[in-house]
């Protein structure tokens, strides 16, 4: 177990090396298997692998042999990027974005399969020697082409893969992949000329990458987007109608849509659909200098996993998932509000208020301070680092968003903090102690209950 202060513990993460886009979240044999971006030499993006973790309950993750490594002379011989795992006829099979050494932001599409499906660890793969599709389709002049996610409606199944286009237009293109090695291209589902999209997003986005398409119980479907402006932006979301069209193929009709996460330390999100829910984990990159990530020699985390869904006016009920109350001590830490109560490295904490309530969390010896404040007669809630130190110019501007502020849930490992607003709103950050730093609970205000365990490992249950 690490001694790093800041690293956390019960979220997924290799104990070294660089961790981005969580991959290919799976259920098989009742294990969950989550893959991620991974470049098990260094801190930084590059050389990247297929990481590997299993869990019975998805609180308790088990680390496995590196899943998807390039190939010398391969189609991924630069990287195995991005993509999903699905069941093809009894054989777990890796859907995934390969680059090679003169790329250029257009990927191939390459399989790989479970060498033995019967092994529920599925330790064991091995790629197909040849890409399913080489490139982006002629005559769109794509110069942004990664990230294939497979998906079925109408009884086919179907893949989109996240593009941008040389006028700088983001686009979601499809594919019918019923046979899995047999890709035809069959349109643009959705462009960033959409007037839904346009309204949500704004026009900075010249792609949309790692994009996720499932449906919910009442029948909506959601349209999950990480938008590129050169670098990760932000991700956003979309809920609207999935259609059959002339042609044959799919369209999507949007109905509204917004911020998937309104924090400053969230990307990439991947769902992974169940038959009476649909999880989503997200990539959660480093707030700091290089030099600190170095030192540290580790780099990124995945959020816990999110149990998404929508409300009749299509906008998304997240929280989090059940499972993780797996992780609580037996007694909380805190069961009401008032005093200073020292804070331990990982918790799980939530707060109500029948006023204007502040939850502070961490003080440093300069007499910054990172607090939670819930207004329900405004409605907001605010995230405030006051001066905390990041690496981004953007480090220290409140976070202010809108939902009932009448519950906020906190859970917080290590350096991740993510908060979950009355099931509406989720905000996703990193903050990094210090060793002079006060980590205590004050809780001020008309708070109507406060309630925290402590994360321990334990058996599941």
């Amino acid at each position: 177990m690490s001694n790093d202060p800041n690293a956390p513990r019960f979220r997924v993460r290799p104990p070294a090396g660089w961790v981005n886009d969580p991959n290919g979240p799976f259920r098989w044999r009742d294990r969950y298997h989550l893959f991620h971006q991974h470049n098990p030499e260094a801190p930084v993006h590059a050389n990247v692998h297929w990481g590997h973790v299993s869990s019975p309950d998805l609180a308790h993750w088990e680390h496995h042999p590196i899943a998807l490594t390039p190939t010398p002379g391969g189609p991924d011989e630069a990287g195995c990027w991005s993509g999903c795992v699905v069941d093809d006829d009894g054989v777990p099979t890796a859907v995934y974005t390969g680059v090679g050494r003169h790329h250029t932001g257009l990927g191939t599409i390459c399989l790989a399969r479970a060498v033995v499906p019967d092994d529920e660890t599925l330790t064991d793969w091995k790629p197909l020697p040849a890409p399913v599709v080489t490139g982006p389709p002629a005559g769109l002049d794509v110069t942004m082409f990664r990230d294939p996610f497979v998906f079925r409606s109408g009884g086919r199944r179907w893949a989109v893969v996240g593009a941008g286009h040389a006028d700088g237009t983001p686009s979601v293109l499809l594919y019918d992949c019923d046979e899995l090695t047999d890709w035809r291209f069959a349109g643009v589902l959705l462009d960033g000329n959409d007037p839904v999209a346009a309204d949500v997003f704004g026009d900075k986005a010249v792609g949309w990458e790692c994009p996720q398409l499932f449906a919910t119980a009442g029948g909506e479907w959601v349209l999950v987007l990480s938008l590129w402006d050169g670098h990760p932006c932000h991700t956003g979301y979309l809920t609207g109608r999935l259609h059959p069209s002339a042609d044959g193929g799919l369209s999507f009709e949007a109905r509204t849509g917004g911020l998937l996460d309104h924090g400053r330390d969230f990307y990439a999100p991947a769902v992974l659909q169940e038959p009476d829910r649909a999880l989503m984990w997200g990539w959660s990159w480093e707030a700091r200098e290089q030099s600190e990530v170095d030192g540290a020699g580790w780099a990124g985390v995945l959020t816990a996993p999110r149990v998404v869904d929508t409300r009749p006016d299509g906008t998304l009920r997240v929280v989090p998932a059940p499972e993780l109350e797996l992780l609580r001590a037996p007694e909380p830490f805190v069961s009401a509000p008032g005093g200073r109560v020292p804070l331990p490295r990982s918790y799980d904490m939530t707060v109500t208020a029948r006023g204007r309530t502040t939850v502070r969390l961490l003080r440093s010896a300069s007499g910054a301070e990172l607090t939670v404040v819930l207004d329900p007669d405004e409605g907001t809630v605010t995230l405030d680092r006051g001066d905390w130190p990041r690496s981004r110019p953007d480090g220290s501007a409140p976070i202010v968003v809108r939902a009932p502020a009448e519950e906020v849930r906190v859970l917080v490992d290590g350096s991740l903090v993510e908060l979950f607003v009355d099931d509406r709103v989720t905000v996703t950050e990193r903050v990094y102690r210090r060793p002079d730093d006060v980590v205590e609970l004050e809780v001020t205000g008309v708070a109507g209950g406060v309630t925290g365990w402590e994360l321990i490992t334990r058996t599941a249950e």
